[in-house]
């Protein structure tokens, strides 16, 4: 499986790092992870996580670098994630406005019928993000909101966080072992 992994500008930079981290977990059943930040992700995440990301050997790509694999749907990735995401990347994905490498990824999942999975990191939301949010459905793609589950009485912060990245890792289609409601 080729995946894609996006991070923007919104708040969350540790649902970014903790799913680089399941992904190289669970590496037997990946055959490639890129991964590409966007401009305003790089100083959210210097401010949010005060160290450089462990990108372990995932392959990088800048957010104007058209000529990457990830540009065209010839490449043939399997999944994109865009975690977290940001109202102004989804707006732009929902309108087909794909002025980086990220949106232009993402619209090449949708067109591709292959799977977009947006962990949008807003709350409230406005009537603005929900039709985005619609738009982006209609299209083929998964809304994810990064709203983590209490339910398996996580202690850690990173334990709650990961809620939300064993979901994103689900939606993919990657088998993983993590708490199950009802086990």
């Amino acid at each position: 499986m080729k995946i894609i992994v996006a991070v923007t500008g919104a708040s969350g930079a540790i649902y970014a790092q903790l799913l680089f981290d399941k992904l190289h977990e669970l590496h037997c059943q990946i055959d490639e992870v890129c991964v590409v930040f966007s401009m305003t992700a790089k100083e959210v995440w210097k401010y949010e996580m005060q160290s450089a990301p462990n990108l372990y050997n995932f392959k990088q790509f800048n957010d104007d670098d058209f000529f990457s694999p990830i540009a065209s749907g010839s490449a043939q990735y399997d999944a994109m994630v865009i975690c977290p995401c940001s109202a102004g990347t989804m707006g732009r994905i929902a309108h087909g406005t794909a002025d980086t490498l990220i949106t232009r990824a993402a619209d090449v999942m949708l067109k591709e019928r292959r799977k977009l999975i947006l962990a949008f990191r807003e709350m409230p939301y406005s009537l603005i993000h929900i039709k985005n949010m619609e738009l982006i459905t209609l299209a083929g793609g998964i809304i994810c909101p990064a709203s983590p589950s209490f339910y398996a009485q996580q202690n850690t912060i990173n334990e709650v966080c990961n809620s939300v990245t064993d979901r994103i890792i689900d939606l993919i289609g990657l088998s993983n072992n993590c708490y199950r409601w009802g086990e």
